[in-house]
């Protein structure tokens, strides 16, 4: 029987879970395809890690590895929902729920002394960040707007506010000593494993790597963060914010980039309240209140000092001398450097762009804002579309263009792949990557504290991006530019190995060509208010804002792409959609039982599941599953049937009644298999004899909290009956799945 995976996740994703996927069983057995559920939480993935801590009926199967194996066969066929990429504050609440729910887990040992403490720190650390998708993404990115998506947003265009031409909006970012002017890049002319070591001038040496195995081909890149440069930019950004009246609020990717975004949120809590810390430091650092997980667990921590009170007063005092800071939760006093976790970089700059470039204050008021991205890799993409938008308002959903993504990110690449080549200097010396015969390909002059990181990326990688973006261009007719910086070497490197394989391409009639970051942002936006559509392809990073800036923009949110994975080896990877697993989502239903979470990433994903299916193996009623359902999405968004934010309307388990009852009615009017539509005749006059019955059985439960007696690991029985309240529904789909 075929198979199609569906992960299992975290948080909104995974409550609308418990709702559609039995549906989802339901309708595709009737194709002959078996939908297998594979645990990819966060919960899951920590459970997996410590089997030997664990009774025998406790422990997990270590899904994602399992998954990370499928991808690299022809076989995969993997519909991936949003999962949580941990930061450490997330890790250690995910470890309290479950040693509080009886799972005998150690503690994250912060400051690990003996080889068991290093052990499990290492442990938990495979778990942290960006896990996930390095694992699963054995193929390049090809997202982009559905058609239907993009019709209906063209119809019903979201709110965007209004730009003033005097708006003090910015983005600040370094200017030197960053990521960007360190780096050094090298292509490799012969398979090798390379050493990664520093050398103090006192002859010291410590040794991080020495296993990192290249390829002829490969592309190797290393580069550091001077911590004295950071700090000293990020003092003039706060006073620059200060002296400016606005908002001052840091924007970084403390999730994924999980070693070191962390440091340097650290550096700004660090920076933000420097008096605090000039003053009670040392006892500050000693009780591990370096600022690296946030304000919030600073706060937290003082209740356990003698003279906490005391130092909670200067913080207060600090802040009240401060710039006015940006505010994740203004009426629950939750700033921008709560949590690292809360301000993710990707989603919160095009969110701000599309509110008049404004963040919120402490006065719930939205207020102009500094916004500050310390390595300027990539922070001058966000400055060319705030000025744009100051200069000539905001976007048009109604007329604007689209811009869809070809992203290098197959086998580890670039960025993302980079955590356990990142390390914070313990020492001064001389950062090096050496070669197996002891020749130093890269190096850097480094000073303790500095953060230094080096990254790889395939050259079979490379190759496939380049194929599936002259595919994607001539399959589409837009305009195609890479996203290559001059000024970078890695970039470098890389535009000549898509040079030397664009020549393997007949390109006649194709309109490729490569521009820096800033100038394709610039060409692109200017092409999208003339209503003209312009594919980027870039690599991991900029494939990861880019993929939430143009949606958001575009659509109102990234979570309604389409995003395709066609992994190297044959299979496919179906991804749900960003705008990561919603936590407030999962609030709203613990508090008033209200899912406003939209499985349309979902609905989407599974339509080209079952084209894949179709196409892979000759599986022409899974085709057809995927043709009705495609068109059962644009009626469910012409009829306006998306999840209400507002509790008593109808929410995601209403949503997935009405995909269901249009999926089942196209099903039964099509006409290449009177089987098939015969068997599901039946089912669509049951939905819709039963819609009243069903929609109010929906709609009863909700205003009084939910028990999903868990967070990170729910209760199964419970959310089920949560998720699923509705017995009248519930009996018409499990029919559907009997017969």
């Amino acid at each position: 029987m075929a198979k199609i995976i569906w992960t299992q996740t975290d948080e909104a994703p995974l409550l609308a879970t418990y709702s559609l996927k039995p549906i989802v069983e339901a309708f595709a057995s009737n194709a002959g395809v078996d939908v297998e559920t594979c645990d990819i939480s966060l919960a899951g993935r920590i459970l997996a890690q410590f089997p030997d801590y664990l009774d025998e009926d406790q422990r997990v199967n270590d899904d994602l590895a399992k998954l990370g194996e499928l991808a690299e066969t022809p076989e995969a066929n993997i519909v991936k929902l949003p999962n949580i990429s941990a930061s450490l504050v997330q890790l250690k609440n995910a470890i309290k729920e479950l040693q509080d729910a009886g799972f005998k887990i150690p503690d994250y040992p912060a400051n690990p002394s003996s080889d068991e403490e290093k052990d499990i720190k290492s442990r938990y650390d495979a778990v942290k960040g960006s896990a996930v998708n390095p694992v699963l993404r054995q193929g390049n990115s090809d997202r982009r707007a559905p058609r239907s998506v993009k019709n209906f947003a063209r119809k019903n265009p979201h709110s965007m506010g209004e730009w003033s031409s005097d708006s003090k909006t910015n983005v600040a970012t370094m200017e030197d000593n960053d990521f960007r002017h360190n780096e050094k890049s090298v292509i490799l002319d012969n398979d090798d494993t390379l050493t990664m070591k520093l050398v103090g001038a006192d002859g010291r040496e410590e040794v991080f790597r020495d296993d990192m195995q290249v390829d002829s081909g490969d592309v190797v890149d290393a580069t550091f963060m001077s911590a004295k440069a950071l700090d000293a930019f990020l003092l003039n950004a706060i006073q620059r914010a200060k002296d400016e009246g606005v908002l001052f609020s840091i924007h970084l990717k403390a999730t994924m980039m999980k070693v070191s975004d962390p440091i340097m949120f650290g550096h700004v809590v660090r920076a933000f309240f420097k008096d605090v810390y000039d003053q009670y430091g040392e006892q500050l650092m000693e009780a591990g209140l370096d600022g690296e997980s946030g304000l919030g667990a600073i706060y937290s921590g003082l209740e356990n000092l003698e003279n906490g009170a005391e130092i909670r007063e200067a913080f207060d005092k600090s802040m009240a001398e401060g710039p006015d800071l940006a505010q994740v939760n203004s009426h629950k006093g939750i700033t921008n450097l709560h949590v690292p976790s809360d301000v993710i970089v990707d989603a919160s700059m095009p969110a701000m762009i599309r509110n008049s470039g404004q963040m919120w204050n402490a006065d719930d008021r939205p207020q102009d804002t500094l916004a500050v991205i310390p390595d300027s890799s990539y922070a001058g993409i966000y400055q060319v579309v705030i000025d744009d938008c100051r200069a000539n308002g905001a976007y048009d959903p109604t007329t604007m263009g689209t811009s869809p993504n070809v992203g290098l990110m197959a086998q580890k690449a670039e960025e993302y792949g980079s955590h356990n080549k990142t390390f914070k200097m313990p020492f001064d010396g001389t950062m090096q990557v050496v070669s197996s015969s002891g020749d130093v390909l890269m190096e850097h002059e480094v000073e303790e504290g500095d953060i230094w990181r080096a990254c790889h990326t395939r050259g079979p990688a490379i190759k496939d991006w380049v194929k599936l973006a002259v595919d994607r261009a001539r399959k589409s007719g837009m305009k195609t530019i890479f996203w290559l910086d001059p000024a970078r070497d890695h970039d470098n490197n890389i535009r000549t190995l898509v040079n030397k394989h664009l020549e393997e391409h007949d390109l006649e009639g194709v309109d490729i060509s490569s521009q820096s970051p800033e100038e394709a942002t610039q060409t692109t936006v200017d092409r999208i208010r003339r209503g003209e559509d312009t594919i980027s392809v870039t690599g991991n990073v900029l494939r990861d804002y880019n993929t939430d800036l143009f949606p958001i923009l575009e659509l109102g949110t990234s979570a309604k792409m389409l995003s395709v994975v066609p992994l190297m080896a044959g299979g496919g990877l179906f991804e749900t959609g960003a705008g990561g697993s919603a936590p407030k989502h999962v609030q709203q239903v613990q508090e008033e039982n209200h899912l406003r979470w939209d499985s349309l990433g979902e609905y989407l994903a599974l339509t080209e599941s079952f084209f894949h299916e179709e196409e892979k193996n000759d599986n022409a009623r899974a085709g057809i599953l995927g043709h009705t359902l495609d068109r059962a999405i644009e009626t469910f968004l012409d009829e306006g049937r998306s999840p209400s934010r507002k509790v008593n309307e109808i929410d995601d388990r209403g949503s997935h009644y009405w995909i269901a009852r249009y999926w089942a009615e196209e099903l039964a009017s099509q006409e290449d298999d009177t089987e098939l539509a015969s068997g599901f005749e039946t089912i669509a006059k049951d939905l819709g004899d039963n819609e009243e019955q069903i929609l109010q059985e929906l709609l009863d439960v909700q205003g009084e909290p939910a028990d999903l007696g868990g967070y990170y690991w729910p209760d199964n029985d419970k959310t089920t009956k949560v998720m699923r309240p509705s017995e009248t529904f519930n009996k018409i789909v499990d029919k559907t799945e009997d017969d």
